[in-house]
């Protein structure tokens, strides 16, 4: 069993709170704010990805973690592709893209990496 005791010692999910809370912020901005159903979608994707690190801890057994972190994955995936739009939309600039997206590619192998060790 993986050694962690709990989910918010996991740098992948504490990373993820952060960025979580970037895309709120980006949402609540210029068009992007009006645009519910996207704002709705990259937040949902978003949140998901700590959210299943969470659930996936806490079941406590390794294949039931990682099969949770495949999970993760497409989560990460789903929110680069909202973020594209957002992007397209000009919702927000490219310099806010290039950031989120660099964290998520962060997260996304930080990921990849612990459910591989899981699946070992």
């Amino acid at each position: 069993m993986a050694t962690f005791k709990r989910f918010e010692d996991i740098q992948a999910w504490q990373k993820t709170r952060v960025l979580a809370v970037e895309v709120y912020d980006l949402c609540r901005k210029n068009e992007f704010a009006k645009d519910f159903d996207l704002r709705s979608q990259i937040r949902r994707s978003s949140t998901s990805i700590m959210a299943n690190i969470a659930e996936g801890q806490g079941r406590r057994t390794d294949k039931d973690f990682a099969n949770f972190l495949n999970i993760v994955l497409g989560s990460v995936a789903e929110t680069k592709s909202h973020l594209y739009l957002a992007l397209d939309l000009r919702y927000i600039e490219q310099a806010d893209f290039d950031n989120i997206y660099e964290k998520l590619d962060e997260i996304g192998r930080m990921v990849f990496s612990l459910s591989s060790h899981l699946r070992k």
